[in-house]
């Protein structure tokens, strides 16, 4: 199994994270539409660049095969858009993808991490989400909503 790498996009790879949002986004169970994932996908980077935020891409045998991106929010940053490709799940990218972001927000200044994810249907995000020392979610939460998860950064503002 070759390698994954992560790292900061180029201006060369935002075709591909763009059609990697559009993936993520068409695996969900509902439109992004009223979000303004349209006018995210033509201004990337957008929210996602430096100095306040990071947009992440992972390779493996030269091909982007995930994403990520980080943007500031009210109290801290926000981890979003976190997606790897079906074949390449399992190779450890979601992983590596998620400590760059922690480490990106840290070294933009953040204190604090959030994010949201779906109940019912990432299950797996969950569980890498958990063992990253995110907290969350509400054990109320009912199945099939959107999840909150939250961290403290070490070493942020």
């Amino acid at each position: 199994m070759s390698a994954v790498v992560v790292r900061l996009a180029r201006a060369a790879d935002l075709d591909a994270v763009r059609a990697l949002f559009a993936q993520y986004a068409q695996s969900l169970d509902f439109k992004l539409c009223f979000t303004g994932f349209d006018a995210e996908l033509a201004s990337l980077p957008g929210e996602y660049a430096p100095p306040s935020g990071r947009l992440l891409v992972a390779e493996r045998k030269g091909a982007v095969i995930g994403c990520a991106g980080v943007r500031a929010v009210d109290g801290g940053c926000e981890l979003r858009r976190l997606y790897v490709t079906p074949s390449a799940r399992g190779t450890g990218a979601g992983r590596r993808l998620v400590e760059a972001a922690l480490s990106g927000a840290r070294e933009a200044g953040h204190a604090r991490i959030e994010l949201e994810t779906i109940g019912e249907t990432m299950k797996a995000a969950q569980a890498l989400y958990a063992r990253l020392g995110f907290t969350g979610p509400d054990p109320a939460a009912l199945p099939g909503t959107v999840l909150r998860y939250v961290r403290a950064l070490e070493g942020g503002s």
